[in-house]
């Protein structure tokens, strides 16, 4: 849901309310953890430009590099501690997306408990226990296509060494590789 889409629906839900809370009050509630999903959103979107940055580069600059092996087991370090971020980053934008319906529904209905808290901590187990898990959010098919591929080459280019030079082989064919 963008962030359009929830300021509509928060406009729908703000002309049921019926409440002594001031609807300045509950927009600037509201207008905090929509910034939130923002943020979440683009964190995500920052970690998967490093991980295209650090893939590229290390294929760019292998090409001179003794130990290839070495190198692309340094890479998958990172490549892995961006993918659990990524997915935690998704997990936390989901749990703030629940707490926004959280939110409206008890504004709607007078409840002022808990106002401006924006601790997913603080949010029922059985809304928690709609969002998917960090788990299964890393092996969903957006992040687990993404970050697939540079893991998997970088295992084969680790345990065969043959693959780094059909690599470099196919980016100079097809002239992506920078070093000529």
């Amino acid at each position: 849901m963008s962030n359009n889409q929830l300021s509509q629906s928060t406009e729908k839900h703000m002309a049921n309310i019926t409440t002594d809370i001031p609807t300045d009050i509950v927009h600037k509630e509201i207008d905090l953890i929509q910034n939130c999903i923002s943020r979440m959103a683009q964190n995500s979107f920052m970690l998967k430009g490093c991980v295209v940055t650090l893939v590229t580069g290390v294929l760019a600059f292998g090409e001179k590099a003794n130990h290839e092996g070495f190198l692309c087991a340094v890479l998958l370090i990172p490549l892995l501690t961006f993918w659990y971020l990524d997915a935690f980053f998704l997990r936390t934008e989901q749990l703030y997306r629940k707490l926004y319906e959280q939110v409206l529904e008890k504004r709607r209905t007078g409840d002022d408990s808990g106002l401006y808290d924006l601790n997913t901590a603080h949010l029922p187990d059985a809304i928690k226990r709609e969002v998917k898990s960090q788990v299964r959010i890393m092996f969903s098919k957006t992040l687990w296509l993404f970050y697939e591929i540079p893991v998997l080459i970088v295992i084969g280019i680790i345990t065969h060494p043959v693959w780094w030079n059909w690599i470099l082989k196919c980016l100079t064919l097809c002239s992506c590789s920078p070093i000529k």
